[in-house]
Protein backbone atom coordinates (compact mmCIF):
# COMPACT_ATOMS: atom_id res chain seq x y z
CA UNK A 1 0.00 0.00 0.00
CA UNK A 2 3.08 2.45 1.25
CA UNK A 3 4.87 2.26 -2.32
CA UNK A 4 1.31 2.04 -4.21
CA UNK A 5 0.64 5.33 -2.99
CA UNK A 6 3.83 7.03 -3.53
CA UNK A 7 4.23 5.99 -6.82
CA UNK A 8 0.61 7.68 -7.70
CA UNK A 9 1.57 10.55 -5.01
CA UNK A 10 4.74 10.93 -7.64
CA UNK A 11 3.02 10.69 -10.95
CA UNK A 12 0.01 12.89 -9.47
CA UNK A 13 3.04 15.49 -8.46
CA UNK A 14 4.54 15.41 -12.06
CA UNK A 15 0.90 16.41 -13.26
CA UNK A 16 0.48 18.99 -11.10
CA UNK A 17 3.84 20.78 -12.47
CA UNK A 18 3.67 19.83 -15.72
CA UNK A 19 -0.30 21.63 -15.44
CA UNK A 20 0.55 24.84 -13.32
CA UNK A 21 3.77 25.99 -15.03
CA UNK A 22 2.19 25.23 -18.12
CA UNK A 23 -1.43 26.88 -17.54
CA UNK A 24 -3.50 27.86 -20.03
CA UNK A 25 -6.30 25.95 -21.32
CA UNK A 26 -5.32 22.32 -20.52
CA UNK A 27 -5.15 23.97 -16.85
CA UNK A 28 -8.53 24.91 -17.24
CA UNK A 29 -9.71 21.65 -18.95
CA UNK A 30 -8.31 19.38 -15.92
CA UNK A 31 -9.32 21.63 -13.04
CA UNK A 32 -13.04 21.35 -15.35
CA UNK A 33 -12.52 17.48 -15.48
CA UNK A 34 -11.64 17.48 -11.95
CA UNK A 35 -14.66 18.66 -10.26
CA UNK A 36 -16.58 16.85 -13.05
CA UNK A 37 -15.35 13.77 -11.39
CA UNK A 38 -15.63 15.36 -7.56
CA UNK A 39 -18.92 15.96 -8.20
CA UNK A 40 -19.92 12.55 -9.67
CA UNK A 41 -18.25 10.95 -6.73
CA UNK A 42 -20.23 13.60 -4.16
CA UNK A 43 -23.51 12.26 -5.76
CA UNK A 44 -22.54 8.66 -5.85
CA UNK A 45 -21.97 9.09 -2.12
CA UNK A 46 -25.89 9.50 -1.66
CA UNK A 47 -26.85 7.32 -5.05
CA UNK A 48 -28.03 10.08 -7.31
CA UNK A 49 -25.03 9.75 -9.74
CA UNK A 50 -26.99 8.24 -12.89
CA UNK A 51 -30.64 10.47 -12.03
CA UNK A 52 -31.53 13.86 -14.02
CA UNK A 53 -30.87 16.19 -11.53
CA UNK A 54 -27.37 15.09 -11.04
CA UNK A 55 -27.21 15.41 -14.56
CA UNK A 56 -28.35 18.84 -14.52
CA UNK A 57 -25.20 19.45 -12.25
CA UNK A 58 -22.91 18.01 -14.57
CA UNK A 59 -23.65 19.81 -17.40
CA UNK A 60 -24.03 23.17 -14.76
CA UNK A 61 -21.00 22.23 -13.53
CA UNK A 62 -19.05 22.66 -16.92
CA UNK A 63 -20.96 26.07 -17.93
CA UNK A 64 -20.47 27.57 -14.18
CA UNK A 65 -16.46 26.89 -14.98
CA UNK A 66 -16.80 28.23 -18.57
CA UNK A 67 -18.36 31.68 -16.96
CA UNK A 68 -15.52 31.82 -14.42
CA UNK A 69 -13.21 31.53 -16.90
CA UNK A 70 -14.51 34.25 -19.45
CA UNK A 71 -15.42 36.73 -16.15
CA UNK A 72 -18.84 36.62 -16.67
CA UNK A 73 -19.23 37.02 -13.37
CA UNK A 74 -23.06 38.84 -13.17
CA UNK A 75 -24.19 35.89 -14.80
CA UNK A 76 -23.08 32.96 -12.31
CA UNK A 77 -26.01 33.75 -9.25
CA UNK A 78 -28.07 33.86 -12.32
CA UNK A 79 -27.07 30.61 -13.51
CA UNK A 80 -26.94 28.80 -10.09
CA UNK A 81 -30.41 30.31 -9.66
CA UNK A 82 -31.81 28.49 -12.95
CA UNK A 83 -29.70 25.43 -11.82
CA UNK A 84 -31.62 25.33 -8.79
CA UNK A 85 -35.07 25.80 -10.40
CA UNK A 86 -34.47 23.08 -13.24
CA UNK A 87 -33.63 20.52 -10.21
CA UNK A 88 -37.13 21.78 -8.50
CA UNK A 89 -38.71 21.10 -11.20
CA UNK A 90 -36.95 17.53 -11.59
CA UNK A 91 -38.16 17.73 -7.95
CA UNK A 92 -41.72 18.41 -8.19
CA UNK A 93 -42.32 16.23 -10.95
CA UNK A 94 -40.36 12.54 -10.19
CA UNK A 95 -42.03 13.43 -6.73
CA UNK A 96 -41.86 11.70 -4.37
CA UNK A 97 -38.98 10.07 -5.89
CA UNK A 98 -36.27 12.47 -4.27
CA UNK A 99 -36.70 13.89 -0.80
CA UNK A 100 -35.50 17.57 -0.19
CA UNK A 101 -32.09 16.47 1.48
CA UNK A 102 -31.30 14.91 -2.08
CA UNK A 103 -31.73 18.34 -3.96
CA UNK A 104 -29.81 20.18 -1.49
CA UNK A 105 -26.79 17.76 -1.61
CA UNK A 106 -27.01 18.09 -5.85
CA UNK A 107 -26.98 21.99 -5.52
CA UNK A 108 -24.26 22.15 -2.97
CA UNK A 109 -22.17 19.99 -4.82
CA UNK A 110 -21.65 22.84 -7.37
CA UNK A 111 -20.61 25.37 -5.31
CA UNK A 112 -18.74 22.78 -2.66
CA UNK A 113 -16.77 21.30 -5.96
CA UNK A 114 -17.09 23.25 -8.75
CA UNK A 115 -16.99 27.09 -7.39
CA UNK A 116 -14.08 26.25 -5.11
CA UNK A 117 -12.32 23.73 -6.91
CA UNK A 118 -12.60 26.88 -9.60
CA UNK A 119 -10.06 28.98 -7.64
CA UNK A 120 -6.91 26.95 -8.82
CA UNK A 121 -7.06 28.41 -12.13
CA UNK A 122 -7.95 31.96 -11.19
CA UNK A 123 -5.27 32.22 -8.97
CA UNK A 124 -2.69 30.67 -11.70
CA UNK A 125 -3.77 33.90 -13.72
CA UNK A 126 -3.35 36.15 -11.77
CA UNK A 127 -0.28 38.28 -11.91
CA UNK A 128 2.33 36.22 -10.75
CA UNK A 129 -0.28 33.73 -10.37
CA UNK A 130 2.99 31.02 -11.86
CA UNK A 131 4.52 31.70 -8.24
CA UNK A 132 1.49 32.07 -5.96
CA UNK A 133 -0.39 29.31 -7.10
CA UNK A 134 1.92 26.61 -5.31
CA UNK A 135 0.86 28.00 -2.24
CA UNK A 136 -2.59 26.16 -2.70
CA UNK A 137 -0.43 22.92 -2.55
CA UNK A 138 1.79 24.15 0.24
CA UNK A 139 -1.19 24.51 2.63
CA UNK A 140 -3.31 21.51 1.80
CA UNK A 141 -0.34 18.94 0.34
CA UNK A 142 2.05 20.46 2.29
CA UNK A 143 0.61 20.94 5.31
CA UNK A 144 -0.70 17.04 5.06
CA UNK A 145 2.55 16.00 4.97
CA UNK A 146 4.00 18.03 8.01
CA UNK A 147 0.92 16.55 10.22
CA UNK A 148 1.54 13.34 9.33
CA UNK A 149 4.96 13.32 10.27
CA UNK A 150 4.95 15.40 13.66
CA UNK A 151 1.91 13.61 14.58
CA UNK A 152 4.04 10.15 14.36
CA UNK A 153 7.02 11.51 16.17
CA UNK A 154 5.45 13.95 18.63
CA UNK A 155 1.61 12.93 18.32
CA UNK A 156 0.29 12.52 21.44
CA UNK A 157 -3.00 14.49 22.57
CA UNK A 158 -6.07 13.53 20.62
CA UNK A 159 -8.16 15.83 18.81
CA UNK A 160 -11.38 16.34 20.74
CA UNK A 161 -13.23 15.72 16.77
CA UNK A 162 -14.53 12.04 16.45
CA UNK A 163 -14.04 11.99 12.79
CA UNK A 164 -10.68 11.62 12.85
CA UNK A 165 -9.28 9.54 15.81
CA UNK A 166 -5.67 9.13 14.85
CA UNK A 167 -5.40 13.04 14.49
CA UNK A 168 -3.65 14.80 17.11
CA UNK A 169 -3.22 18.40 18.43
CA UNK A 170 0.57 17.94 17.92
CA UNK A 171 0.24 16.94 13.99
CA UNK A 172 -2.43 19.92 13.51
CA UNK A 173 0.53 22.45 15.13
CA UNK A 174 3.16 20.43 12.74
CA UNK A 175 0.90 21.05 9.97
CA UNK A 176 0.39 24.74 10.59
CA UNK A 177 4.26 25.15 11.39
CA UNK A 178 5.36 23.38 8.83
CA UNK A 179 3.36 25.17 6.05
CA UNK A 180 4.27 28.95 7.17
CA UNK A 181 7.99 27.22 6.98
CA UNK A 182 7.48 26.12 3.53
CA UNK A 183 5.72 29.07 2.37
CA UNK A 184 8.69 31.36 3.50
CA UNK A 185 11.21 28.93 2.00
CA UNK A 186 9.27 29.30 -1.09
CA UNK A 187 9.45 33.30 -1.36
CA UNK A 188 12.53 32.84 -0.10
CA UNK A 189 13.93 30.96 -3.28
CA UNK A 190 12.00 32.97 -5.61
CA UNK A 191 11.46 36.70 -3.81
CA UNK A 192 14.67 36.98 -2.91
CA UNK A 193 15.03 40.97 -2.89
CA UNK A 194 11.11 41.37 -1.93
CA UNK A 195 11.06 40.26 1.55
CA UNK A 196 7.57 41.42 2.00
CA UNK A 197 6.66 38.37 0.35
CA UNK A 198 8.73 36.57 2.88
CA UNK A 199 5.90 36.79 5.92
CA UNK A 200 3.25 37.12 3.28
CA UNK A 201 3.90 33.65 2.19
CA UNK A 202 4.23 32.14 5.78
CA UNK A 203 1.42 33.50 6.71
CA UNK A 204 -0.91 32.20 3.38
CA UNK A 205 1.08 29.14 4.07
CA UNK A 206 -0.08 29.09 7.85
CA UNK A 207 -3.45 30.27 7.93
CA UNK A 208 -3.92 27.58 4.39
CA UNK A 209 -3.16 24.55 6.69
CA UNK A 210 -6.17 25.61 9.69
CA UNK A 211 -8.17 25.96 6.74
CA UNK A 212 -7.03 22.63 4.95
CA UNK A 213 -7.50 20.63 7.73
CA UNK A 214 -11.30 21.80 8.09
CA UNK A 215 -11.54 21.02 5.04
CA UNK A 216 -9.99 17.19 5.28
CA UNK A 217 -12.27 17.05 8.12
CA UNK A 218 -15.58 18.21 6.07
CA UNK A 219 -14.89 15.53 3.62
CA UNK A 220 -14.70 12.87 6.11
CA UNK A 221 -17.66 14.19 8.01
CA UNK A 222 -19.51 14.04 4.70
CA UNK A 223 -18.24 10.18 4.31
CA UNK A 224 -19.24 9.49 7.90
CA UNK A 225 -22.73 10.82 6.98
CA UNK A 226 -23.16 8.54 3.88
CA UNK A 227 -21.30 5.44 5.66
CA UNK A 228 -18.00 5.45 3.14
CA UNK A 229 -14.81 4.44 3.53
CA UNK A 230 -13.38 6.50 0.51
CA UNK A 231 -15.49 8.39 -2.47
CA UNK A 232 -13.68 6.46 -5.13
CA UNK A 233 -10.70 4.10 -5.90
CA UNK A 234 -9.38 6.71 -9.16
CA UNK A 235 -5.63 7.29 -7.41
CA UNK A 236 -4.12 4.23 -6.11
CA UNK A 237 -3.49 4.34 -2.24
CA UNK A 238 -5.25 7.93 -2.15
CA UNK A 239 -9.10 7.10 -2.96
CA UNK A 240 -10.90 9.12 -5.21
CA UNK A 241 -10.48 12.58 -6.29
CA UNK A 242 -12.34 14.33 -3.32
CA UNK A 243 -10.70 12.16 -1.51
CA UNK A 244 -7.01 13.51 -2.40
CA UNK A 245 -8.51 17.01 -3.18
CA UNK A 246 -10.68 17.71 -0.13
CA UNK A 247 -8.23 20.01 1.38
CA UNK A 248 -7.27 22.14 -2.04
CA UNK A 249 -11.31 22.76 -2.26
CA UNK A 250 -10.84 24.52 1.01
CA UNK A 251 -7.38 25.85 0.20
CA UNK A 252 -7.73 27.74 -3.26
CA UNK A 253 -10.25 29.89 -2.23
CA UNK A 254 -8.43 31.53 0.96
CA UNK A 255 -5.20 31.50 -1.01
CA UNK A 256 -6.94 33.92 -4.00
CA UNK A 257 -8.33 35.98 -1.48
CA UNK A 258 -5.13 36.98 0.36
CA UNK A 259 -3.25 36.90 -3.31
CA UNK A 260 -5.80 40.10 -3.82
CA UNK A 261 -5.79 41.07 -0.05
CA UNK A 262 -2.42 41.47 0.08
Amino acid sequence: MFWTRLASGIVLVAITIALMVNGGWPLFWVVTAISLIGLFELYRAAGLQKTPPAVIGYISSVILDILILDGYYEYLILWLILTLMVMMACYVIAYPKYHSDQMTLLFFGLVYVTLMMSFIFKVRYLEGGILTVWLIFVASWGSDTCAYCAGKLFGKHKLPSKLSPNKTIEGCLGGIIGAALIGFLFALAFYRQETEFWWQFAMIGGVGSVISQIGDLTASAIKRNYDIKDYGKLIPGHGGILDRFDSIIFTAPLVYLLAILL
